[in-house]
């Protein structure tokens, strides 16, 4: 993964990995806004109130859920750490389980799983210290393990039937939303931010789209939507899309960038 690749320098892969919290929570009260609105569920006088109404909703209850669930599951690990409770066979579990009931109690209660769950994150990490590098390592290979589960499930019940609905149009959509509708706003954005061109691209170009856009997807999917298919069948695409280009460049690009930006330091240090 580009985050965890040493090659890509430290500030650019900590922009990812807070926009990848962070954007999919705020991404949600949009989502059910314009679903919403498209189920005739509000009228236009009404659409304001309605949409601040979601997002206090979304991020307020996803950040108390995050924080209250961390706080006191950090309380009983400590507990359970110095009672000898938790043996290192199970120490994979807790950041799994803590991503998992922040996430679902969050979406139970109306508030966006995504912030509850990068919320409760942040707060684990500054609670943790002295355990969390050992507990975060503990819980890569189950983290791996479930999201390679939800993508042979993606692959076997949407990419099969998506490849054979799949139009010039839809393709077209995918492709400009992986570069032009992603990269240009991410360009913008960081313009003063003494970012590099190529740092601007990058960030722009290695954006969060895959499991979050399945969730996405399912929501659309539950809202019995009348128009749906569309928009399914363009949600597959673009993340099929996003699987092949963005893994075939991943490597070679970070790889490329880290020794541009090792060079240019050395460069610049060489002239002082």
């Amino acid at each position: 993964a580009v985050i965890s690749n040493e090659s890509v320098p430290g500030e650019i892969r900590q922009a990812l990995n807070v926009e990848s919290g962070l954007n999919d929570g705020i991404c949600v009260p949009i989502l059910l806004l314009f679903l919403a609105l498209a189920l005739g569920q509000v009228s236009g006088d009404s659409t304001g109130q309605f949409a601040v109404k979601l997002v206090i909703e979304a991020i307020g209850i996803g950040l108390a859920v995050g924080l209250l669930i961390t706080f006191i599951s950090v309380q009983l690990l400590k507990v359970a750490w110095q009672r000898k409770w938790l043996t290192p066979t199970w120490i994979q579990i807790p950041v799994v389980a803590l991503a998992l009931a922040c996430f679902t109690v969050a979406q139970y209660l109306g508030g966006s799983g995504f912030i509850a769950a990068f919320s409760g994150g942040l707060l684990f990490g500054i609670l943790e210290k002295s355990m969390r590098d050992q507990f975060l390592l503990a819980a890569d290979g189950t983290g791996d393990t479930l999201a390679l589960i939800t993508w042979v499930i993606f692959g076997a019940a949407v990419a099969g039937s998506a490849l054979n609905s799949l139009s010039w149009p839809v393709f077209a959509y995918a492709l400009l939303s992986l570069t032009v509708i992603r990269m240009l706003p991410v360009y913008l954005a960081l313009t003063g931010s003494g970012i590099s061109t190529e740092g601007k691209l990058f960030i722009g170009w290695f954006g969060p789209r895959g499991l979050a856009s399945i969730v996405f997807g399912v929501i659309v999917l539950n809202s019995n939507l009348a128009v749906d298919d569309p928009i399914i069948l363009t949600v597959a695409c673009t993340i099929m899309l996003s699987i092949l280009v963005h893994g075939i460049s991943a490597n070679q690009w970070a790889r490329a960038y880290g020794k541009r930006r090792q060079l240019a330091r050395q460069s610049s240090a060489g002239k002082t």
